[in-house]
C-alpha cells in the first residue's frame, strides 16, 4: 500500500519512534524504566555499557519523548514517559485476533478486515 499524504507524516513519526528503541541498549533501558524510575548508576547495573554510551542512549530516548528526567540533588532520575508504552503500541499495525483456540496462522483473507480497500485488493 502506498502511503497517502495523510499517512506519510504518521508513518514518519512512527518510524522515528521505533528507531529510538531499535537498539538493544535503548530497549533494555525502556524495559528497566517500565518497572520504576532509576538513576544512571542503577541503569548501568541493568545495562552494562560505558557511562558515556548510556548517556548517549538516554539522550536519544529523551529526544523521542520516551524518557523523562528530574534532578534530585546531584542525581538525575530517569523515568518512562507516562504515555511512552501507549505511543509505542500505537505505532504497530492492528491485526485481527484469532478465534479462541486457533493455532494456525491467519489466512490473507482474515487480515483483509484490518486493511484499507487498496491493501485488501492486493492480498486477494
Amino acid at each position: 500500500m502506498t502511503p497517502t499524504t495523510t499517512d506519510a507524516p504518521d508513518c514518519t513519526k512512527a518510524a522515528a519512534l521505533l528507531h529510538a528503541v531499535a537498539d538493544p541498549a535503548r530497549l533494555a533501558v525502556i524495559r528497566r524504566l517500565a518497572d520504576s524510575p532509576a538513576c544512571v548508576c542503577d541503569l548501568q547495573e541493568q545495562v552494562p555499557i560505558a557511562l558515556n554510551l548510556l548517556s548517549y542512549h538516554l539522550k536519544i530516548l529523551r529526544a523521542a519523548d520516551l524518557v523523562t528526567c528530574s534532578r534530585r540533588g546531584r542525581w538525575i532520575d530517569y523515568a518512562l514517559a507516562p504515555d511512552a508504552l501507549a505511543r509505542l503500541h500505537a505505532t504497530l499495525p492492528a491485526t485481527p485476533t484469532h478465534p479462541a483456540g486457533a493455532s494456525e496462522a491467519a489466512t490473507p483473507q482474515q487480515y483483509t478486515a484490518a486493511c484499507s480497500p487498496q491493501c485488501a485488493d492486493q492480498i486477494q
